[in-house]
């Protein structure tokens, strides 16, 4: 005999602790902060140097590409590396766990890409509605 039902307890949500909580939104606020994306997925595809990263990501400042960079070695996201030339050399390297991010990142700006036109659309329809002007 089978039966027609079969109960699934429903657990209670587990309380989540407050320190992971805070490690969580630090690392997602860096890791999703618009610069940080763009940086990740640029790397991607392999080293590059300061300069050519800041030519390739539109509208950011030399300080702010600066900040992020740093933001991610920091993580241990990117490595950074010096070569003695004249004048010096800087290459900005994805590690491992670096790498590790690069696909849902790819993954998430490409789904923005794909859907830029419906949530433009749905936008202008709530800032129509609830227009006060």
């Amino acid at each position: 005999m089978k039966p027609e039902h079969i109960r699934v307890p429903v657990l209670p949500p587990q309380p989540h602790l407050d320190s992971d909580c805070r490690g969580v939104a630090s690392i997602l606020a860096r890791v999703g902060d618009k610069w940080s994306v763009f940086v990740i997925m640029l790397l991607g595809d392999g080293p590059r140097r300061f300069n050519e990263i800041k030519r390739m990501i539109g509208g950011i400042s030399q300080r702010m590409l600066t900040l992020t960079l740093r933001g991610l070695e920091r993580d241990g996201l990117v490595t950074r590396t010096v070569f003695p030339t004249i004048p010096p050399r800087v290459d900005y390297e994805l590690t491992d766990l670096g790498r590790g991010l690069s696909h849902p990142v790819v993954a998430l700006g490409e789904w923005a890409k794909d859907h830029q036109a419906e949530i433009e659309a749905a936008r202008a329809r709530f800032d129509g509605r609830n227009d006060t002007g």
